[in-house]
């Protein structure tokens, strides 16, 4: 007897901020969501306004959440993919962005490769690329290191690391949790060499979306970007 065919897993991406669905978001992928009616989910206020954004054909308070975050343990995981099994199609989203980049969703989709299910990733906004096409830096090698230590003096220690890794003609990108962002920008312009350049790159795809690329010398003479609470991407190149 053949094993029952089990559901595809949807990695859904989120806009990164206001709903601006039609500008960064494919008409296909909007179908797909608009079809499930089961969701894992990093924030379900999030998810349930964004499904409601995109005009979800069943009424939200008629879906399926389950919540995957960063206090989901690894003996959780499997229950989330019990729909799955039973040949139900899925969707996973983040709070924004792709999902499994910096997020959860990079170890359900490591145990669903484990018990044979489909994992689709469907194409939508990932602030961490997005910021790399446009900062003009090399795009050819790179490193995502998520986030840098909340420390001062670990976070520099780090810093001045990165800029080092970062004379072997590989660009370093970085993420702050928003609350800090303005710190971390100034750690950056007081602890590296002047002729390092840094993108900072904030709110992509928004209606105030800010990507400059300058030497360190240079954002130094000049008047810094408000960053505070704003999703923000750091991008270094010695």
């Amino acid at each position: 007897m053949a094993n029952k065919k089990t559901g595809t897993l949807y990695f859904i991406p989120v806009t990164l901020g206001e709903d601006n669905i039609t500008k960064v978001l494919p008409t296909e992928v909007v179908k797909i969501a608009q079809q499930l009616d089961e969701f894992i989910v990093e924030n379900e206020k999030t998810a349930r306004h964004f499904l409601g954004a995109i005009q979800h054909a069943k009424p939200i308070r008629e879906l399926v959440f389950k919540t995957l975050n960063e206090h989901t343990s690894d003996r959780e995981l499997p229950a989330l993919l019990n729909s799955l099994i039973a040949g139900k199609d899925v969707g996973l989203m983040s709070e924004a962005g792709c999902p499994g980049i910096a997020d959860p969703g990079a170890k359900l989709a490591a145990l669903a490769h484990q018990k044979g299910i489909r994992v689709a990733p469907l194409v939508g906004p990932s602030s961490i690329l997005l910021s790399l096409m446009a900062s003009g830096l090399n795009g050819q090698r790179f490193t995502f290191l998520g986030y840098l230590p909340s420390d001062k003096a670990a976070r520099i220690n780090q810093l001045k690391e990165l800029e080092k890794r970062s004379k072997q003609q590989e660009t370093q990108v970085f993420i702050e949790t928003p609350y800090r962002n303005q710190h971390m920008l100034e750690d950056i312009i007081s602890n590296c060499n002047g002729e390092t350049r840094l993108c900072v790159a904030c709110n992509i795809s928004l209606a105030d979306e800010f990507i400059v690329t300058k030497r360190i010398k240079e954002w130094k003479a000049s008047v810094l970007p408000d960053l505070h609470k704003k999703p923000t991407v750091f991008l270094l190149l010695a």
